[in-house]
């Protein structure tokens, strides 16, 4: 017979034993939900600027996500900056015409580039960096990088990285785009990883359908209407409504006072 001390000894060994056994039964639950909270997908978006209040990611679910990530939502909201940004995954004969306005203008952009983009247009790559633009990533093949591994999103970006160092003289790619703004906790760590800064953006409207093209005042009125201190301004280079509002955006932003900045001037980042 167990005295009383070894049996409240041996009650206490099954305690422990059973305790043990449902932590060990619970960690694959835990790092499944980690690993499923780690690639949810989120579809980038925005409440918009109106009437000179700022925009807010606020209510989207992704907020923490972004800035533990020191991902580009907002730059300086306590001074008149902007910073123009423009996605390129094909060509539809009008970015030699936006560059034309910002050489002349003297503004400086930054342009996210896919892989169709750099074999397809490697003049207008040169031309980009020769006139002190810069070339953003964003991605080789498009794809929802929420969805793809590690490794296959480490070649989506190599590729063009290193496609665009052989054509121009920029010898470093520090900024990133995600495909359709679709991204997760996974992708931007490890892009971040990866050296990269992920650009999202404050400005934006629906520019890219070219079938759906509403003419230079509609643009001009959708971009001025959100303008905001320290705003990144998201434009697709395909719309031909852009190209043509793009010089009288400039002029009368500069007019009520903003300035144009190069993503590289970009020192404070805004939630």
């Amino acid at each position: 017979m167990l005295k009383r001390s070894e049996s409240e000894t041996v009650k206490r060994l099954a305690i422990c034993l059973l305790t043990f056994c449902l932590l060990a039964a619970c960690l694959p639950l835990h790092a499944a939900a980690g690993q499923a909270q780690a690639t949810q997908p989120y579809h980038y978006g925005f409440k918009k600027s109106k009437n000179g209040q700022l925009p807010s990611i606020d209510e989207e679910g992704f907020k923490d996500i972004v800035q533990q990530n020191e991902a580009i939502f907002l730059g300086d909201t306590s001074k008149k900056e902007l910073y123009l940004t423009f996605d390129n995954g094909y060509e539809n004969g009008y970015t030699a015409k936006v560059l034309d306005v910002l050489k002349e203008k003297k503004v400086p952009a930054i342009f996210f580039v896919t892989g169709h983009y750099v074999q397809d247009q490697p003049e207008l790559l040169k031309r980009m960096v020769a006139e002190g633009h810069l070339i953003g990533n964003h991605s080789w093949s498009h794809p929802d990088m929420s969805r793809i591994s590690d490794s296959q999103l480490k070649e989506e970006l190599d590729k063009v990285k290193e496609a665009v160092t052989r054509i121009t003289d920029q010898k470093d790619m520090k900024y990133l785009r995600p495909p359709r703004g679709i991204f997760s906790k996974r992708s931007l760590e490890q892009s971040r990883q990866l050296g990269y800064t992920n650009v999202f953006w404050s400005v934006a409207y629906k520019d890219w359908d070219t079938n759906s093209q509403r003419g230079a005042e509609y643009a001009y009125q959708q971009v001025m209407g959100q303008l905001h201190p320290g705003a990144v301004i998201l434009l697709h280079s395909v719309s031909r409504d852009n190209a043509e509002a793009l010089g009288r955006i400039i002029d009368e932003a500069r007019r009520q006072g903003y300035e144009f900045k190069s993503l590289d001037q970009l020192t404070v980042k805004n939630y």
